[in-house]
């Protein structure tokens, strides 16, 4: 039996410690938060749970093999640290740390140790993700030509983060996912703040590949519905992921294009054909994805399998956030990825 603790009890926290809690190979035996109103409902909640007042406090316990750290993103790096260094597996949420130098300290740090660092990507554990990826992996929509997401809600505005590195991660580890991690060529990214903080609410960033490639992401804070969808388009189908559907998540259209070229003496002329087909809606468990995370932590933890959402994969996203903070500097130029 695994013994976890967790660090932060807010929004997140109590969805991580409900799975925890549930799970056969683990043992929720600690819960560390600052503020002392959550941790009242922690201790209500979960009372044989021993409720810390820090993480200080929580590192000491020599007893405990995990943690999961949901805490503000300034708070990784120091937090993820610590736990590996006092022999803890850590599950960190997203985004992984606010610099890429601090998440490839964090792997050396861990491979160092022989430790489990996962970072809490939600989104790739989902049924529909996972599907996604299957008909990715099988060439199901032929060769790729983009990646279009939209994630938009009205509110829960940021005092720590801009929207970028709160809403982008969900959808740049999405695509890191399905894409197997390729490699980027370059991120420009536009984004204004309506707010004192100058913290931007609203932004689109492009994310460019060397195979031509392209990814685009809506994020904004300031819209009057709440919207989750992503297209993938490729030359021989489509598909059109929208997690905001009760059902039906995933819709993969028979459209695509055939470019055909004739040489007719020096001149090149180029004739483009338009195929539409049948609609294919493929059926997705409700397995909720936490679930399916929490049973991956500890099936990491016991084999020291590589984690679908290890540091690599929480580095390459911080990767395009910082390249993405970069080019919202400057105005929008684009910034190379080598």
């Amino acid at each position: 039996m695994i013994k976890v603790g967790i660090i932060g009890f807010g929004y997140w926290g109590p969805n991580i410690a409900r799975n925890f809690q549930e799970n056969s190979g683990l043992e929720l035996v600690g819960i560390a938060e600052l503020d002392e109103n959550r941790r009242a409902i922690a201790k209500q909640k979960y009372p044989n749970v021993h409720i810390y007042e820090d993480a200080t406090s929580l590192f000491k316990e020599t007893s405990i093999d995990a943690v999961a750290i949901i805490t503000p993103v300034s708070t990784h790096f120091e937090l993820a640290k610590n736990a590996l260094i006092s022999g803890m597996h850590v599950l960190l949420e997203k985004p992984m740390t606010s610099s890429v130098a601090e998440a490839e300290g964090l792997i050396n740090l861990a491979e160092q140790k022989n430790l489990t660092l996962m970072v809490d990507h939600t989104f790739i554990y989902t049924p529909a993700v996972r599907k996604i990826k299957e008909v990715l992996d099988k060439k199901g929509l032929g060769e790729l030509y983009y990646f279009d997401s939209v994630r938009i809600n009205f509110g829960l505005f940021q005092q720590d983060v801009n929207v970028v590195w709160d809403l982008a991660p969900h959808d740049i580890s999405i695509m890191q996912y399905i894409l197997n991690s390729q490699k980027v060529k370059s991120v420009s990214a536009q984004g204004v703040s309506h707010t004192p903080s100058q913290l931007e609410n609203i932004a689109y960033v492009t994310v460019k590949f060397e195979n031509d490639f392209l990814a685009h992401f809506h994020v904004n804070w300031l819209a009057p519905m709440k919207i989750r969808r992503i297209l993938i388009g490729g030359n021989e189908k489509m598909l059109i992921f929208d997690d905001g559907q009760p059902s039906e998540k995933i819709k993969i259209y028979d459209k695509g294009i055939t470019v055909s070229k004739n040489n007719r003496e020096t001149l090149y002329k180029t004739l483009i054909q338009y195929r539409i087909g049948d609609v294919h809606i493929p059926n997705i468990s409700n397995t909720e994805a936490l679930k399916i995370e929490t049973n991956h932590f500890v099936e990491c933890i016991n084999t020291g399998n590589r984690s679908d959402s290890d540091g690599e994969s929480g580095l390459y996203v911080v990767k395009i956030l910082e390249l993405a903070s970069r080019s919202l500097k400057s105005g929008g130029k684009v910034i190379s990825a080598d």
